[in-house]
């Protein structure tokens, strides 16, 4: 039988090879396709295409460099700032019908779901910010 410090061992081995694929692909399909995040900028910022190639570029780098364990801390804190960065353009999915409508998503998975995610996000990247 596990211990149980090998199991969460094994639960953060885990979440930091899958966050990071998921963080690298994402950042991918902020190439990819560009028109389905630039559905979500909000409008009061400026350089909708650039930032959507921007912050594609950065979770491409931090989610490589989360499954290098001699960059994880760093990548884990450049995923919290990435993260928080972000969150306004998640705050304009969860109360605005115009996105959520472009987008096909309800206006439940786009505030109950989606926001709170962020947090869960977050502090998975603080837990692997941690050695």
């Amino acid at each position: 039988m596990k211990s149980s410090f090998a199991i969460i061992k094994t639960i953060k081995y885990i979440s930091v090879y899958g966050l990071g694929f998921g963080y690298l692909m994402i950042g991918i399909n902020h190439f990819l396709e560009p028109a389905f995040f630039l559905k979500i900028m909000p409008p009061y910022l400026p350089w909708h295409l650039e930032l959507v190639y921007i912050s594609g570029a950065f979770e491409i780098v931090l989610g490589l460099s989360l499954m290098i364990s001699k960059l994880r801390t760093y990548a884990a804190w450049g995923i919290m700032i990435l993260l928080i960065a972000v969150y306004p353009a998640n705050i304009y999915l969860a109360f605005n019908e115009a996105p959520q409508k472009a987008l096909e998503i309800s206006p439940f998975l786009a505030s109950w779901v989606r926001l709170p995610m962020q947090f869960i996000l977050l502090g998975f990247a603080y837990w692997h910010s941690k050695e």
